[in-house]
């Protein structure tokens, strides 16, 4: 911890009271130096609540005292082939709070207005946090898969909680996967809707359609393929992941799928916030007060968070 002024809005930007803050797997990767580029020194945290104190130079679409969210994309350039056709996501010029940009871990933070997000008014501080990264990165990935009967679960975490209720909402059954030993995890799956929970290298009652991985292991990628109907897709949901070991090409061939999703774009965002309080999605959080955010990473890296970490002020 230390002190220091508050910072001073620029062009564009609003200086945001932090209410709460997420605790991501991403700023585990961030703090552990899995990530490159990244700013040194960074406050960590990309899932940032909190009220505008002040507006920055020709900053206009908040006003004081409104409240909005900080998710992990902080800036994009508008200007590329990727921005000009509604993949924000993958500019190569974009920049992440928490990673580039100073992030939640702090009584203050400063965000460009234009990717700030209006949340909505049914979810309180720390409820909504988890919303801003394990949602919208959920969300983005379960788009890919929406379709899909069977659907997989690899890694029950924040994000995994949030993206049974988006699939069981949407009338698919779901078979969520944990790591061996970890009963309340499956207990907590089995709570909020899923048919069948198991052990990660457990076979599931029926094959998938679809899967999607939340655990940053990349020997799970086979084992997701081996449970994986013809034609079926794994998705990769992380920003890291550990190498992933050959395999051989029976497990892909039946026109079977990898693919990875990265970051999320503003529509993600503002689709994902409508729909959530629609549902409604219910986020299961353990509240840490800001000088115990070590703490809670630590928690985060042991397996000992049910839903998400949230620090609050």
């Amino acid at each position: 911890m230390k002190e220091g002024p508050d910072p001073e809005p620029g062009e564009g930007q609003v200086l945001v009271e932090v209410r709460a803050c997420g605790v991501c797997r991403t700023d585990l990767h961030v703090v552990d130096g899995e990530l490159p580029d990244a700013k040194v020194p960074i406050t960590p945290g990309h899932e940032v609540v909190g009220r505008v104190l002040r507006l920055g130079p020709g900053a206009s679409r908040f006003r004081p005292g409104d409240r909005v969210g900080i998710p992990w994309l902080g800036f994009a350039c508008g200007r590329c082939s990727f921005c000009r056709s509604g993949r924000e996501n993958l500019c190569a010029q974009a920049r992440f709070t928490g990673y580039q940009i100073d992030g939640g871990y702090s009584d203050r933070a400063l965000a460009d207005e234009r990717f700030a997000l209006a949340l909505p008014a049914s979810y309180d501080d720390a409820h909504a946090a988890p919303l801003l990264c394990a949602g919208l990165i959920g969300y983005r990935a379960w788009n890919i898969v929406h379709a899909a009967r069977r659907l997989g679960l690899f890694g029950f975490g924040a994000a995994a909680h949030i993206v049974v209720q988006l699939a069981i909402h949407a009338g698919q059954e779901v078979f969520a996967f944990s790591r061996p030993g970890d009963r309340e995890a499956q207990d907590f799956a089995r709570s909020l809707g899923a048919s069948w929970a198991g052990a990660s290298g457990e076979a599931p009652p029926r094959a998938l359609d679809a899967a999607i991985l939340f655990a940053p292991a990349g020997e799970l990628v086979p084992e997701a393929l081996r449970r994986l109907e013809r034609g079926g897709t794994v998705v990769c949901a992380g920003i890291h992941m550990s190498d992933i070991p050959a395999f051989p090409y029976a497990l892909l061939w039946g026109e079977r799928s990898v693919r990875s999703v990265a970051n999320l774009t503003r529509r993600d965002g503002e689709e994902f916030l409508q729909l959530a309080p629609r549902i409604p999605v219910r986020t299961e959080v353990r509240r840490y007060p800001l000088p115990e955010a070590n703490q809670a990473l630590a928690d985060l890296r042991n397996g000992r968070i049910r839903g998400a970490a949230v620090l609050v002020a």
